[in-house]
Protein backbone atom coordinates (compact mmCIF):
# COMPACT_ATOMS: atom_id res chain seq x y z
CA UNK A 1 0.00 0.00 0.00
CA UNK A 2 1.00 3.64 -0.80
CA UNK A 3 2.62 5.47 1.84
CA UNK A 4 1.88 9.39 1.37
CA UNK A 5 4.21 12.01 3.58
CA UNK A 6 2.05 14.59 5.30
CA UNK A 7 4.79 16.25 6.96
CA UNK A 8 8.47 16.74 7.12
CA UNK A 9 9.83 18.74 10.29
CA UNK A 10 13.48 19.32 11.31
CA UNK A 11 14.53 21.67 14.52
CA UNK A 12 17.41 21.65 16.85
CA UNK A 13 19.53 18.69 14.96
CA UNK A 14 15.89 16.25 15.43
CA UNK A 15 14.11 15.45 12.00
CA UNK A 16 11.39 12.92 11.84
CA UNK A 17 8.64 12.96 9.02
CA UNK A 18 4.80 11.84 9.44
CA UNK A 19 3.41 9.26 6.71
CA UNK A 20 0.49 8.06 6.23
CA UNK A 21 -0.34 4.23 5.20
CA UNK A 22 -4.03 3.42 5.15
CA UNK A 23 -5.44 3.90 8.27
CA UNK A 24 -2.35 4.01 9.76
CA UNK A 25 0.62 7.14 10.59
CA UNK A 26 3.97 6.36 10.96
CA UNK A 27 6.53 8.36 12.82
CA UNK A 28 10.51 7.79 11.52
CA UNK A 29 13.06 10.16 13.48
CA UNK A 30 16.27 10.97 12.26
CA UNK A 31 18.30 11.94 15.53
CA UNK A 32 21.36 14.30 14.77
CA UNK A 33 21.09 15.70 18.36
CA UNK A 34 24.57 17.38 20.26
CA UNK A 35 25.04 13.85 22.14
CA UNK A 36 25.23 12.16 18.60
CA UNK A 37 27.67 13.93 17.41
CA UNK A 38 29.91 14.04 20.17
CA UNK A 39 29.84 10.68 20.88
CA UNK A 40 31.55 10.05 17.64
CA UNK A 41 34.93 8.68 18.13
CA UNK A 42 36.27 7.68 14.84
CA UNK A 43 36.55 8.76 11.31
CA UNK A 44 34.29 5.89 9.80
CA UNK A 45 31.59 7.16 11.85
CA UNK A 46 32.10 10.86 11.47
CA UNK A 47 31.63 10.32 7.67
CA UNK A 48 28.78 7.77 8.26
CA UNK A 49 27.08 10.17 10.12
CA UNK A 50 27.49 13.01 7.45
CA UNK A 51 26.08 10.78 5.02
CA UNK A 52 23.05 10.36 6.72
CA UNK A 53 22.97 14.05 7.58
CA UNK A 54 22.66 15.31 3.78
CA UNK A 55 20.37 13.01 2.80
CA UNK A 56 17.71 13.89 5.45
CA UNK A 57 15.26 16.37 3.99
CA UNK A 58 14.91 18.97 5.65
CA UNK A 59 18.45 19.10 6.53
CA UNK A 60 19.91 19.10 9.96
CA UNK A 61 20.52 22.62 11.29
CA UNK A 62 23.79 24.74 10.76
CA UNK A 63 25.10 23.73 14.02
CA UNK A 64 24.54 20.28 13.97
CA UNK A 65 27.05 20.44 10.43
CA UNK A 66 29.00 22.58 12.63
CA UNK A 67 29.29 20.31 15.76
CA UNK A 68 30.45 18.00 13.75
CA UNK A 69 33.02 18.95 11.74
CA UNK A 70 34.47 20.47 14.86
CA UNK A 71 34.73 17.44 16.48
CA UNK A 72 36.57 15.88 13.46
CA UNK A 73 38.99 18.77 13.35
CA UNK A 74 39.47 17.79 16.97
CA UNK A 75 39.94 14.21 15.70
CA UNK A 76 42.38 15.71 13.23
CA UNK A 77 40.77 14.75 10.46
CA UNK A 78 42.11 17.43 8.30
CA UNK A 79 41.92 16.07 5.44
CA UNK A 80 38.42 14.36 5.60
CA UNK A 81 36.58 17.75 6.94
CA UNK A 82 37.91 19.72 3.77
CA UNK A 83 36.50 17.16 1.51
CA UNK A 84 33.64 17.31 3.69
CA UNK A 85 33.33 21.38 3.80
CA UNK A 86 33.92 20.65 -0.50
CA UNK A 87 30.77 18.62 -0.74
CA UNK A 88 28.50 21.09 1.37
CA UNK A 89 29.78 23.39 -0.39
CA UNK A 90 28.44 21.64 -3.93
CA UNK A 91 25.41 20.57 -2.68
CA UNK A 92 24.24 23.90 -1.45
CA UNK A 93 23.97 22.77 2.25
CA UNK A 94 23.73 25.94 4.14
CA UNK A 95 26.79 27.25 5.75
CA UNK A 96 27.51 30.05 8.41
CA UNK A 97 30.53 32.13 9.93
CA UNK A 98 31.00 29.88 12.56
CA UNK A 99 31.57 27.05 9.88
CA UNK A 100 33.69 29.24 7.58
CA UNK A 101 35.74 30.04 11.10
CA UNK A 102 36.06 25.94 11.35
CA UNK A 103 37.40 25.50 7.58
CA UNK A 104 40.17 28.31 8.22
CA UNK A 105 41.00 26.37 11.39
CA UNK A 106 41.26 23.02 9.60
CA UNK A 107 43.43 24.67 6.57
CA UNK A 108 45.80 26.16 9.28
CA UNK A 109 46.13 23.00 11.02
CA UNK A 110 47.42 21.48 7.64
CA UNK A 111 50.12 24.57 7.37
CA UNK A 112 47.77 25.48 3.99
CA UNK A 113 47.47 28.80 5.02
CA UNK A 114 46.62 30.22 1.94
CA UNK A 115 43.49 28.15 1.42
CA UNK A 116 42.83 29.63 4.35
CA UNK A 117 42.61 32.68 3.01
CA UNK A 118 40.47 31.56 -0.39
CA UNK A 119 37.92 30.60 1.91
CA UNK A 120 37.39 34.70 2.76
CA UNK A 121 35.86 34.85 -0.46
CA UNK A 122 33.19 33.08 0.80
CA UNK A 123 32.89 35.70 3.96
CA UNK A 124 32.39 37.95 0.99
CA UNK A 125 29.66 36.63 -0.95
CA UNK A 126 27.58 35.62 1.86
CA UNK A 127 28.17 38.94 3.65
CA UNK A 128 29.22 37.64 6.93
CA UNK A 129 31.78 40.51 8.67
CA UNK A 130 35.20 39.20 9.61
CA UNK A 131 36.15 39.31 13.14
CA UNK A 132 39.31 39.41 15.22
CA UNK A 133 39.15 35.69 15.54
CA UNK A 134 39.44 35.02 11.60
CA UNK A 135 42.04 36.80 11.43
CA UNK A 136 44.17 35.63 14.19
CA UNK A 137 43.70 32.04 12.93
CA UNK A 138 44.99 33.22 10.02
CA UNK A 139 47.89 34.60 11.72
CA UNK A 140 48.63 31.96 14.04
CA UNK A 141 48.77 29.51 10.64
CA UNK A 142 51.41 32.07 8.85
CA UNK A 143 53.80 31.97 11.79
CA UNK A 144 52.90 28.26 12.06
CA UNK A 145 54.87 28.15 8.61
CA UNK A 146 57.40 30.28 9.63
CA UNK A 147 56.27 33.24 6.95
CA UNK A 148 57.19 35.79 9.35
CA UNK A 149 56.98 38.46 6.57
CA UNK A 150 53.70 37.55 5.79
CA UNK A 151 51.81 37.68 9.11
CA UNK A 152 53.71 41.08 9.72
CA UNK A 153 52.35 42.50 6.41
CA UNK A 154 48.45 41.07 6.95
CA UNK A 155 49.05 42.42 10.82
CA UNK A 156 49.73 45.99 9.17
CA UNK A 157 47.14 45.83 6.66
CA UNK A 158 44.34 45.03 9.40
CA UNK A 159 45.51 47.91 11.34
CA UNK A 160 46.17 50.41 8.61
CA UNK A 161 42.84 49.91 6.58
CA UNK A 162 40.67 49.31 9.66
CA UNK A 163 39.41 46.15 8.67
CA UNK A 164 39.35 44.16 11.93
CA UNK A 165 40.72 46.00 15.43
CA UNK A 166 43.18 43.54 16.75
CA UNK A 167 42.43 42.69 20.67
CA UNK A 168 44.83 40.76 23.07
CA UNK A 169 44.26 37.38 21.91
CA UNK A 170 45.80 38.98 18.28
CA UNK A 171 48.50 40.86 19.64
CA UNK A 172 49.67 38.03 21.38
CA UNK A 173 49.86 35.17 18.97
CA UNK A 174 51.84 38.20 16.71
CA UNK A 175 54.21 38.91 18.95
CA UNK A 176 54.33 35.50 20.64
CA UNK A 177 55.24 34.62 16.91
CA UNK A 178 57.89 37.26 16.77
CA UNK A 179 59.56 36.47 19.76
CA UNK A 180 59.78 32.61 19.36
CA UNK A 181 61.66 33.54 16.34
CA UNK A 182 64.61 35.90 17.97
CA UNK A 183 62.51 38.91 16.86
CA UNK A 184 62.74 40.46 20.68
CA UNK A 185 63.17 44.26 19.67
CA UNK A 186 59.75 43.96 17.15
CA UNK A 187 58.74 42.16 20.41
CA UNK A 188 59.22 45.08 22.61
CA UNK A 189 58.16 47.43 19.84
CA UNK A 190 54.54 46.43 19.14
CA UNK A 191 53.99 46.12 23.02
CA UNK A 192 54.62 50.33 23.23
CA UNK A 193 52.18 50.48 19.98
CA UNK A 194 49.77 48.49 21.90
CA UNK A 195 49.97 50.59 24.49
CA UNK A 196 49.42 53.91 22.69
CA UNK A 197 45.89 52.31 21.24
CA UNK A 198 42.63 51.02 22.25
CA UNK A 199 43.53 47.66 23.58
CA UNK A 200 45.53 47.31 26.98
CA UNK A 201 48.02 44.92 27.24
CA UNK A 202 47.48 42.41 29.95
CA UNK A 203 49.72 40.20 32.26
CA UNK A 204 49.51 37.31 29.11
CA UNK A 205 50.92 40.06 27.01
CA UNK A 206 54.02 41.64 29.27
CA UNK A 207 54.91 38.23 30.46
CA UNK A 208 55.46 37.34 26.05
CA UNK A 209 57.87 40.75 26.32
CA UNK A 210 59.60 39.75 29.04
CA UNK A 211 60.30 35.88 28.27
CA UNK A 212 61.91 37.17 25.02
CA UNK A 213 64.15 39.82 26.70
CA UNK A 214 65.20 37.16 29.43
CA UNK A 215 65.83 34.69 26.21
CA UNK A 216 67.65 37.00 24.82
CA UNK A 217 69.70 37.98 28.13
CA UNK A 218 67.93 41.11 28.42
CA UNK A 219 67.50 40.57 31.91
CA UNK A 220 67.56 44.09 33.43
CA UNK A 221 65.44 45.41 30.75
CA UNK A 222 62.81 42.77 31.85
CA UNK A 223 63.11 43.50 35.49
CA UNK A 224 62.29 47.02 34.50
CA UNK A 225 58.89 45.99 32.81
CA UNK A 226 57.99 43.98 35.75
CA UNK A 227 58.62 47.17 37.92
CA UNK A 228 56.47 49.07 35.25
CA UNK A 229 53.63 46.09 35.09
CA UNK A 230 53.53 46.64 39.25
CA UNK A 231 53.39 50.58 38.48
CA UNK A 232 50.32 50.22 36.17
CA UNK A 233 48.41 47.54 39.16
CA UNK A 234 48.74 45.10 35.92
CA UNK A 235 48.94 41.73 38.24
CA UNK A 236 52.27 39.39 38.06
CA UNK A 237 51.93 35.85 37.02
CA UNK A 238 53.56 32.74 37.64
CA UNK A 239 54.60 32.63 33.58
CA UNK A 240 55.97 36.35 34.20
CA UNK A 241 58.03 35.17 37.00
CA UNK A 242 59.43 32.17 35.67
CA UNK A 243 60.80 33.96 32.70
CA UNK A 244 62.52 36.39 34.72
CA UNK A 245 64.11 33.17 37.32
CA UNK A 246 65.39 31.30 34.07
CA UNK A 247 66.99 34.95 33.26
CA UNK A 248 68.58 35.14 36.55
CA UNK A 249 69.61 31.65 36.81
CA UNK A 250 71.13 31.67 33.46
CA UNK A 251 73.97 34.42 34.95
CA UNK A 252 74.28 33.21 37.94
CA UNK A 253 72.47 35.53 39.68
CA UNK A 254 70.96 33.96 42.92
CA UNK A 255 70.51 36.36 45.15
CA UNK A 256 67.49 38.17 42.60
CA UNK A 257 66.53 34.75 42.19
CA UNK A 258 65.72 34.40 45.97
CA UNK A 259 64.57 38.27 46.25
CA UNK A 260 61.87 37.19 43.78
CA UNK A 261 60.75 33.59 45.09
CA UNK A 262 60.02 35.84 48.43
CA UNK A 263 58.22 38.17 46.20
CA UNK A 264 55.85 35.59 44.82
CA UNK A 265 55.00 33.80 48.34
CA UNK A 266 53.80 37.53 49.32
CA UNK A 267 51.69 37.80 46.43
CA UNK A 268 50.10 34.27 46.62
CA UNK A 269 51.29 33.24 43.35
CA UNK A 270 52.03 29.70 43.62
CA UNK A 271 55.83 28.21 42.50
CA UNK A 272 54.73 25.44 40.25
CA UNK A 273 56.96 22.58 39.47
CA UNK A 274 58.66 24.61 36.41
CA UNK A 275 59.50 27.31 38.71
CA UNK A 276 61.26 24.89 40.44
CA UNK A 277 62.78 23.13 37.71
CA UNK A 278 64.39 26.20 35.91
CA UNK A 279 65.95 27.04 39.48
CA UNK A 280 67.40 23.22 39.32
CA UNK A 281 68.15 23.34 35.55
CA UNK A 282 70.66 26.61 36.57
CA UNK A 283 72.07 24.99 39.83
CA UNK A 284 72.98 21.55 38.07
CA UNK A 285 74.64 24.20 34.79
CA UNK A 286 76.69 25.51 36.98
CA UNK A 287 77.99 22.50 38.39
CA UNK A 288 75.96 23.04 41.98
CA UNK A 289 74.18 19.52 41.75
CA UNK A 290 74.15 18.78 45.96
CA UNK A 291 72.52 22.85 45.68
CA UNK A 292 69.81 21.18 43.25
CA UNK A 293 69.32 18.26 45.55
CA UNK A 294 68.74 20.92 48.13
CA UNK A 295 65.93 22.45 46.30
CA UNK A 296 64.07 19.21 45.47
CA UNK A 297 63.82 18.53 49.45
CA UNK A 298 62.27 22.30 49.54
CA UNK A 299 60.10 21.85 47.15
CA UNK A 300 59.39 18.35 48.53
CA UNK A 301 58.37 20.04 51.81
CA UNK A 302 56.09 23.12 50.14
CA UNK A 303 54.12 20.35 48.49
CA UNK A 304 55.18 20.42 44.85
CA UNK A 305 55.94 16.85 43.68
CA UNK A 306 59.42 16.89 41.19
CA UNK A 307 58.68 15.50 37.99
CA UNK A 308 60.36 13.88 35.38
CA UNK A 309 62.48 16.80 34.24
CA UNK A 310 63.44 17.41 37.36
CA UNK A 311 65.02 14.45 38.11
CA UNK A 312 66.60 14.03 34.34
CA UNK A 313 67.85 17.87 34.91
CA UNK A 314 69.41 16.30 38.05
CA UNK A 315 70.95 12.97 36.55
CA UNK A 316 72.64 15.16 33.52
CA UNK A 317 73.94 17.75 35.99
CA UNK A 318 75.92 14.51 37.77
CA UNK A 319 76.94 13.36 34.22
CA UNK A 320 78.35 16.41 33.25
CA UNK A 321 80.26 16.37 36.13
CA UNK A 322 81.24 12.34 35.37
CA UNK A 323 79.62 11.35 38.64
CA UNK A 324 77.89 8.19 36.94
CA UNK A 325 77.31 6.52 40.48
CA UNK A 326 75.15 9.52 41.77
CA UNK A 327 73.54 9.83 38.11
CA UNK A 328 72.25 6.25 38.97
CA UNK A 329 71.42 6.68 42.24
CA UNK A 330 68.69 9.30 41.16
CA UNK A 331 68.12 6.83 38.42
CA UNK A 332 66.68 4.55 40.63
CA UNK A 333 65.15 7.11 43.32
CA UNK A 334 62.84 7.76 40.16
CA UNK A 335 61.79 4.30 39.44
CA UNK A 336 61.24 3.66 43.50
CA UNK A 337 58.81 6.96 43.20
CA UNK A 338 56.82 5.05 40.94
CA UNK A 339 57.74 7.62 38.26
CA UNK A 340 58.25 6.21 35.40
CA UNK A 341 61.31 7.51 33.44
CA UNK A 342 61.57 8.75 29.70
CA UNK A 343 63.99 8.28 26.54
CA UNK A 344 65.57 11.60 28.36
CA UNK A 345 66.52 9.58 31.59
CA UNK A 346 67.59 6.50 29.75
CA UNK A 347 69.84 8.57 27.24
CA UNK A 348 71.66 10.51 29.62
CA UNK A 349 72.73 7.54 31.39
CA UNK A 350 73.82 5.53 28.17
CA UNK A 351 75.92 8.17 26.92
CA UNK A 352 77.66 8.50 30.39
CA UNK A 353 78.38 4.90 30.86
CA UNK A 354 79.67 4.88 27.01
CA UNK A 355 82.23 8.08 27.71
CA UNK A 356 83.42 5.88 31.44
CA UNK A 357 83.70 2.89 28.91
CA UNK A 358 81.06 1.01 31.14
CA UNK A 359 79.95 -0.57 28.23
CA UNK A 360 77.85 -3.78 30.21
CA UNK A 361 75.99 -1.04 32.57
CA UNK A 362 75.18 0.98 28.55
CA UNK A 363 74.12 -2.16 27.31
CA UNK A 364 71.84 -3.42 29.87
CA UNK A 365 69.75 0.29 29.99
CA UNK A 366 69.27 -0.03 26.02
CA UNK A 367 67.94 -3.42 26.70
CA UNK A 368 65.60 -2.19 28.97
CA UNK A 369 64.33 0.28 26.40
CA UNK A 370 63.92 -2.05 24.28
CA UNK A 371 61.65 -4.47 26.44
CA UNK A 372 59.74 -2.12 28.54
CA UNK A 373 61.30 1.31 28.20
CA UNK A 374 60.01 4.26 26.86
CA UNK A 375 59.66 4.70 22.94
CA UNK A 376 62.47 6.91 21.63
CA UNK A 377 62.63 9.05 18.43
CA UNK A 378 65.09 9.26 15.72
CA UNK A 379 67.23 12.32 17.53
CA UNK A 380 67.36 10.27 20.28
CA UNK A 381 68.06 6.57 18.79
CA UNK A 382 71.21 8.14 16.76
CA UNK A 383 72.80 9.59 19.67
CA UNK A 384 72.45 6.16 21.45
CA UNK A 385 73.95 4.20 18.61
CA UNK A 386 76.68 6.58 17.98
CA UNK A 387 77.70 6.08 21.26
CA UNK A 388 77.36 2.03 20.90
CA UNK A 389 80.00 2.45 17.77
CA UNK A 390 82.05 4.56 19.97
CA UNK A 391 82.43 1.94 22.72
CA UNK A 392 83.26 -0.84 19.92
CA UNK A 393 79.75 -2.37 19.96
CA UNK A 394 79.59 -1.88 16.18
CA UNK A 395 77.32 -5.43 15.25
CA UNK A 396 74.68 -4.88 18.10
CA UNK A 397 74.79 -0.98 16.64
CA UNK A 398 73.93 -1.82 13.35
CA UNK A 399 71.25 -4.66 14.48
CA UNK A 400 69.79 -1.97 16.23
CA UNK A 401 69.52 0.37 13.79
CA UNK A 402 68.03 -1.83 11.76
CA UNK A 403 65.16 -2.59 14.35
CA UNK A 404 65.11 1.17 14.56
CA UNK A 405 64.49 1.32 11.18
CA UNK A 406 61.54 -0.97 11.35
CA UNK A 407 60.18 0.54 14.42
CA UNK A 408 59.76 3.82 12.61
CA UNK A 409 58.62 2.41 9.33
CA UNK A 410 56.23 0.92 11.47
CA UNK A 411 55.08 4.58 12.91
CA UNK A 412 54.90 6.05 9.80
CA UNK A 413 52.68 4.10 8.11
CA UNK A 414 49.72 3.24 10.92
Amino acid sequence: MTRIPLLRYSCNGISFDISHSGSAFTIRYYSFSHSNIENVKCLDGALSLFRRMVSTQPLPSVFSFSKLLKNMVNMKHYSAVVSLFREMRKLGVPVNDFILSIAITNYCLMHRSECGFSVLAIYLKSGFPFDAVTFSTLLRGLFAENKIKDAVNLFKKLVRENICEPNEVMYSIVMNGLSKRGHTQKTFDLLRVMEQGSTNPDACIYSIVIDALCKDRMVDVAISLLNEMKQKGIPQDVATYNSLIDGLSKFGKWEKVRNLFLEMVNLNIYLDVCTFNIVIDGLCKEGKVEDAEEVVRHMIGKGVEPDVVTYNVIIDGYYLRSQMDRARRIFDCVIDKSIKPNIFSYSILINGYCKKKKVDEAMHLFHEISRNGPKPNIAIYSTILQDLFEVGKTDFALSSHYRCQKYLSSLTCG
